[in-house]
């Protein structure tokens, strides 16, 4: 049995890897199957369920329509309990019939800044690193492996090259752009800061990490979809998890210990993924956390309610219209993907209101999404003097949601693991708060204090204001 080992085992890779390997499995080709853990001392309720259930849960999906389908995925064969030292995650890791470590992470969750390199002021990511060394050539200390994705997999591989356990591939299943080519950067860091070099020869010499596109819009689940799943099926799942009927994976074709035959059950297995990474992140992405800024801002508590409303739903379509189309679509490099059609494909599924996607969970990490989805946009645009008016909506109406999170205004907790929550809270009371947000280097890189970016700044934050005061945004 070939082994997936996946670190995180949250909805998301429950709606959308785990489908996938089940699918596959469902055709006959069972020789691939997912065992996964978590490396945070989270989901207490869910895991203790998923062991309950031997890995078995209840998927519900839901079209634009409305109807719902359910089914009950079996790919995860064993569920790991957490523990601090994650000795059996490690050791199913540095096990020879592994042959993949997936795992799911937040932007912020990888600690790059503007020009990739590891942030060492992140605490969690201190704390690692001083653990690693502390624990020399053979670990961590004080009986923990750390909990940041570089820690983890620094200890699954070196357990593995001390095992002899053969060659490794590391698939990244999130939004990071470039998510393998970078997040491989930051693990190398952190592998040198400790000063292993026999491990750093092991790792470039035995892995792989391709870059990956996901697509599934995945809500953290309710009390009513255990619910509904109990009254269409009969199960009490202690661990069901529902998501749109759409469902894409583009994956790079670089893996250097076999790999499934995904393409059987429509995964995308290419040679480049930077065209579609890009249409997602900066079409889906970025236009889901303008509607959940703005969403809020209205006073809304859900996606579809944005989408329904003329004044947002204008706000995400002029940005992708106006300015990301022509960024993706160029005369000298034509985009494969019909961007206009993509465009509303994306909008219809934000309309789907059976999904009550909440806009708490798309608004969060504004500090990693700025600098990931949107920023992207506006240094092209800005590079060929370009306007900027429509994505500069964007970031002015996270600025305002920001100052509405200073009084402690928003409805909901904030989540942000890339903020710096006194570093915010002085941007909001400085005398020109739209002047020291563009300043920000962390939110804006190169392009950083541009007069371009703070005029049309200072242009969308009054349109902001005139939305939130009920005014037409547009004048």
């Amino acid at each position: 049995m070939n082994i997936m080992l996946h670190i995180g085992l949250g909805s998301f890779h429950r709606a959308h890897q785990a489908v996938y390997v089940h699918r596959l499995r469902e055709t006959g080709e069972r020789s691939w199957a997912i065992v996964g853990g978590n490396s945070r001392p989270d989901m207490d309720e869910t895991m203790s369920a998923l062991i309950a259930q031997d890995g078995q849960y209840t998927l519900e999906t839901v079209t634009p329509g409305g109807v719902r389908a359910y089914e009950t995925i079996t790919a995860i064969e064993r569920v790991i309990p957490y523990a601090p030292d994650l000795a059996d995650l490690i050791d199913v890791g540095a096990d020879a019939d592994t042959r993949i470590v997936s795992f799911t992470v937040t932007e912020a969750g990888y600690y790059l800044d503007a020009q990739d390199r590891l942030d060492l002021s992140a605490k969690d990511l201190a704390a690692d690193l001083e653990a690693a060394r502390a624990g020399g050539p053979g670990g961590m200390s004080g009986g923990t492996t750390g909990s940041t994705i570089y820690a983890v997999l620094t200890a699954i591989l070196r357990a593995r090259m001390l095992s002899g356990a053969g060659p490794l591939t590391l698939l990244n299943c999130d939004n990071l752009r470039h998510n393998g080519d970078r997040s491989r950067s930051g693990l190398m860091q952190f592998i040198a800061l400790l000063g292993d070099e026999a491990l750093s020869r092991w790792v470039e010499a035995n892995t792989c990490c391709p870059n990956a596109m996901v697509d599934r819009i995945t809500p953290r689940p309710t009390p009513d979809v255990a619910e509904r799943v109990k009254a269409a099926t009969g199960w009490a799942d202690g661990a069901p998890v529902m998501a749109e009927s759409f469902i894409q994976w583009v994956i790079e074709d670089r893996f250097v210990a076999g790999r499934p035959a995904w393409e059987k059950v429509g995964v995308e297995m290419v040679a480049s993924v930077q065209p579609y990474e890009e249409a997602k992140i900066r079409v889906l992405n970025a236009s889901h956390s303008c509607i959940a800024w703005a969403g809020t801002l209205a006073g809304m508590r859900y996606i579809h309610e944005g989408m329904q409303h003329p004044a947002i739903r204008g706000f995400a379509h002029a940005y992708v219209t106006d300015d990301v189309m022509p960024c993706l679509d160029r005369p000298e490099q034509p985009s494969p993907i019909d961007l206009a059609a993509y465009r509303d494909i994306v909008f219809d599924r934000f309309g789907n209101p059976a999904i009550r996607d909440t806009n708490q969970r798309v608004a969060m990490d504004g500090f990693s999404k700025i600098p990931g989805f949107i920023r992207p946009t506006l240094i092209e645009r800005l590079s060929r003097g370009e306007p900027i008016a429509s994505t500069a909506m964007l970031p002015a109406l996270f600025l305002a949601y920001l100052q509405r999170w200073h009084r402690g205004q928003i409805a909901y907790t904030y989540q942000d693991q890339g903020m710096d929550a006194a570093a915010a809270h002085a941007m909001c009371d400085a005398a020109d708060p739209v002047a020291a947000f563009c300043a920000d280097t962390m939110l804006w890189g190169p392009i950083a204090g541009d007069p371009r970016l703070v005029a049309a700044m200072r242009t969308a934050t009054g349109r902001v204001a005139h939305f939130v005061n009920g005014g037409n945004p547009m004048v």
